[in-house]
């Protein structure tokens, strides 16, 4: 464990060390922490700068190499994540932080640029964890493009959190003439959705309750602004991207309803749904539909273009698995509704709660 003793930091110990409320009191044991663990694993020259803010280009058009170049407007996005368990099949906390922030820029149409991460510890946290949280966040930085430029780190007293909690808000921009909104939505236009859901909710449950089905149920957890950008570089007309988490599809789709004032009609057979989630949410009592997901996104889009866009989805791997899944109607009511296998329709309503909580 870190001690400061007549000045002096001994080594940080990342294989048995855990957290101490030192590492939150601003002096040298602090300092050791972000140099050691934060700043080895997200170096980069903006990091480097070393102050309470990153000073970022505003037109670095011309600029170094690895400088991205953009013109706009910017988009900024914030999201807490308190996952539990923090490990789980397909990710962790530390590479889910990096992609939820990712994906909430991205869905606006912004090319995500930069990230900021704060981390609040716990007493008593192990310091190999952090570190292999720490490097899962990296590793996921660096494979999306969009660096970690500053961040924060808090420690409270054992029993006072839950091992580690982090907020990651991210920057991007989004170009001059284009504009995607949930109040976008119109009748006519198509629903599709890049790949099955449920995935990262039920790999969350069953991790977090132990239970052991036979087919492996692994998160989808990634950063969809690839995607998105190969959706966008059609020209179609795409009114509105929604990443479908907290709530699942369901959610998100009344969210949208709402907005633009419309109705959404579904069609249960082309939802895509795992066999293994379906079969664990069918022995839990849950419904995919409210389920989370971390790796797929929502695109409402004009019919005519439909079929381009939905190809474009298919080509890339993250789309593999795309569907058209419903459209959207008129309906002064603004309900989503389900087309099922057996010929009626129901209602797909919202939730009064959250049927699983602590997955993001």
């Amino acid at each position: 464990m870190t001690k400061i003793r007549d000045g002096y930091v001994r080594p940080l110990d990342l294989k048995n060390g855990r957290v101490d409320l030192t590492h939150g009191s601003g002096g040298r044991a602090m300092a050791q922490l972000i140099d050691d663990l934060f700043a080895r694993h997200f170096d980069n020259e903006f990091l480097r700068q070393g102050n309470d803010g990153a000073v970022l280009p505003a037109r670095p058009e011309g600029n170094a190499p690895g400088v991205p170049t953009f013109s706009g407007r910017l988009v900024m996005a914030t999201d807490a994540h308190v996952v539990s368990p923090l490990f789980f099949p397909g990710g962790d906390i530390g590479c889910l932080s990096v992609h939820g922030t990712i994906n909430d820029v991205a869905v606006m149409g912004a090319r995500p640029l930069w990230l900021a991460a704060s981390f609040i510890l716990e007493e008593g946290f192990p310091l190999a964890e952090l570190d292999r949280i720490v490097a899962s966040m990296a590793r996921a930085s660096r494979e999306a493009g969009v660096p970690v430029v500053t961040g924060d780190t808090k420690v409270v007293e054992a029993g006072k959190a839950d091992g580690v909690f982090i907020t990651t808000t991210g920057v991007g921009v989004l170009p001059e003439d284009l504009s995607l909104s949930g109040a976008g939505a119109r009748p006519g236009d198509v629903v599709l959705l890049s790949g099955s859901i449920g995935d990262h909710g039920m790999a969350i449950m069953a991790t977090r309750e132990n239970l052991g089905f036979a087919a492996p149920i692994v998160s989808d957890t990634a950063a969809l602004h690839d995607l998105i950008a190969v959706m966008l570089a059609t020209a179609a007309e795409i009114r509105c991207l929604r990443d479908p988490t907290r709530g699942g599809l369901a959610t998100t789709l009344n969210e949208i309803a709402r907005q633009s004032g419309v109705g959404v009609v579904l069609d249960e057979a082309a939802i895509p749904v795992n066999p293994a989630v379906a079969a664990a949410c069918e022995f839990l009592g849950l419904d995919p539909l409210y389920v989370a997901n971390e790796g797929k996104l929502v695109a409402i889009v004009a019919a005519a273009d439909a079929d381009v866009v939905l190809a474009a989805m298919r080509a890339h791997p993250l789309g593999a698995r795309a569907a058209k899944v419903g459209e959207v109607v008129a309906d002064d009511h603004h309900f989503v509704q389900m087309s099922t296998s057996l010929g009626g329709r129901r209602i797909v309503d919202w939730l009064t709660g959250d049927q699983l909580p602590r997955i993001c």
